[in-house]
């Protein structure tokens, strides 16, 4: 590979990693190592920052340049954010109506009866609060909650490739 400067990071398509190269997966790595890359990259990407320090995790990840732009939020260097699937709440959902589903039939039935109507010939509506009548429910399937609380993908289309960090090459200067 041409040269690149230690701490550098390249997309790679191949099996492994080239010499001087190692994949970006958060690996440990012990600073007695390699002083010159640690003096680069510190602690941001994990280890304890005495004996050890971590290569950044590329893995599942979205490299987003720190910083702060208009309207956007801050990140700092080595910053994890994000998560691959979301449970949305009701707050989050557009607002919407649901149609309740009745029928226009009359019927002369004392009960409801699973299948037929629930209104009589005559329709009369009076607030939930008159004692001594008795009313029927809305069905649940017109009124009821609906939806299953279950995670759903968060992710754009993606392709793998590799991410890999120059271990030994030139030092960078800092202008």
């Amino acid at each position: 590979m041409s040269d690149a400067y230690l701490g550098e990071i390249r997309m790679f398509a191949g099996v492994y990693s080239p010499y001087h190269w190692s994949y970006c997966a958060g690996q440990l790595q012990a600073i007695t190592d390699n002083q010159s890359l640690f003096s680069l990259l510190g602690s941001n990407y994990g280890g304890d920052g005495r004996s050890t320090y971590g290569l950044p995790d590329m893995r599942g990840r979205i490299p987003v340049g720190d910083g702060q732009g208009p309207g956007l939020t801050n990140r700092v260097l080595g910053q994890r954010f994000g998560v691959e699937q979301v449970v949305l709440s009701t707050s989050q959902l557009p607002a919407h109506s649901h149609t309740v589903q009745v029928t226009s039939a009359t019927s002369e039935l004392q009960a409801p009866v699973d299948g037929q109507s629930y209104v009589g010939s005559e329709l009369h509506f009076l607030p939930d609060s008159t004692a001594g009548l008795e009313t029927n429910p809305f069905s649940s399937r017109a009124i009821g909650t609906t939806g299953g609380d279950e995670a759903h993908e968060n992710r754009m289309p993606m392709l793998y490739l590799g991410f890999i960090i120059c271990m030994n090459g030139l030092y960078p200067s800092r202008n």
